[in-house]
């Protein structure tokens, strides 16, 4: 990035590789959580979010954007709207997990950048290049395929991928930084989740506290295994490139995807390989394409008069 130095470059570098990393191995955390069931994990993982999210807060003295935020019921109708999807998201996958679909569930992540581009056009009108147009196309051909394979679409891997999409367009509408977005969310979140929780404990259905303090502790440290990762991808975005960033991303579904076969042992017949054949051929065109496009963009950008002087400062690091 313009003005980054090695040193800034290689920390984000570390950082983008930690988040996506998290993300990736997140799965071997929800079955620690059993015998709880996904929307008590749900519930908990919302209420111990803003708590750790506010905790950092604290630590780093920033709140003014908390002000600004209630003043201005538009954005704050899109940080409602955020977090009822992102709810989604999350329940849908803390149950796809726990039920023995890391597979699926790693495919919604797989998919969700050709979701984003779909969207784009259809609620956006962004115009595509024309690999960005084959990538959707053979994006739609595997999960035709994938249909076929499952002998029903595949919901799981549909449901993430369109819920993380919309929420990423939502997140971009609000222009809220990681931790401060989160917080927002999770502010909304919190009076739900801690509702069902009491509701959930008065009828002697909450495992908090009949578990032992081992799973009680494990309940509380989903605040910090959602926020951590987010921390590190802040710290990433503003010190790499975002086409750097683009191709970290994969490392989270490719991680989900060999832990669901190698660790899970989830079976992949044949129509399934091939379903996913097509999707990294999708993800392939696109990534060359954003490559190739990023590349002339810093050609472009480049002057013939920055090129000429030795000392001047490179455009990127």
């Amino acid at each position: 990035m313009p003005g980054t130095s090695k040193g800034e470059h290689r920390i984000g570098l570390l950082n983008g590789f930690a988040a996506y990393g998290m993300w990736g191995l997140v799965p071997l955390f929800w079955p620690l959580l059993k015998p709880a069931g996904a929307m008590e994990i749900l519930a908990h993982r919302m209420v111990w979010s803003l708590v750790f999210v506010i905790a950092a807060l604290v630590v780093v003295r920033r709140w003014a954007w908390a002000g600004e935020l209630l003043r201005q019921p538009r954005r704050l109708a899109l940080v409602v709207l955020a977090a009822a999807v992102i709810t989604v998201n999350w329940g849908v996958y803390i149950w796809a997990v726990n039920s023995g679909r890391v597979v699926e569930a790693s495919l919604g992540y797989f998919i969700n950048p050709l979701v984003t581009i779909a969207m784009g056009v259809l609620l956006l009108k962004e115009r595509l290049r024309r690999a960005q147009w084959a990538a959707v196309g053979v994006g739609f051909a595997a999960v035709v395929v994938l249909t076929v394979g499952y002998g029903q679409p595949p919901w799981i891997s549909l449901c993430l991928a369109f819920s993380f999409a919309t929420y990423g367009l939502v997140k971009k509408k609000v222009s809220l930084g990681g931790v401060e977005s989160l917080a927002a969310e999770t502010a909304v979140q919190f009076v739900p989740a801690l509702g069902y929780l009491l509701w959930l404990s008065a009828h002697g259905g909450s495992t908090f506290t009949s578990q032992g303090a081992g799973h009680g502790a494990l309940l509380a440290a989903t605040g910090f295994v959602t926020a951590l990762p987010l921390v590190c991808f802040g710290a990433a975005a503003i010190r790499v490139p975002l086409s750097t960033l683009g191709l970290l991303q994969y490392l989270a579904p490719v991680f989900q995807f060999v832990l669901g076969i190698l660790y899970f042992h989830e079976s992949m017949p044949a129509a399934r390989w091939a379903g996913f054949a097509l999707v990294w051929l999708a993800l392939g065109l696109l990534t060359a394409d954003a490559l190739r496009s990023a590349r002339r963009s810093r050609v472009v950008m480049v002057s013939p008069r920055v090129e000429a002087t030795p000392d001047s400062a490179p455009v990127e690091a």
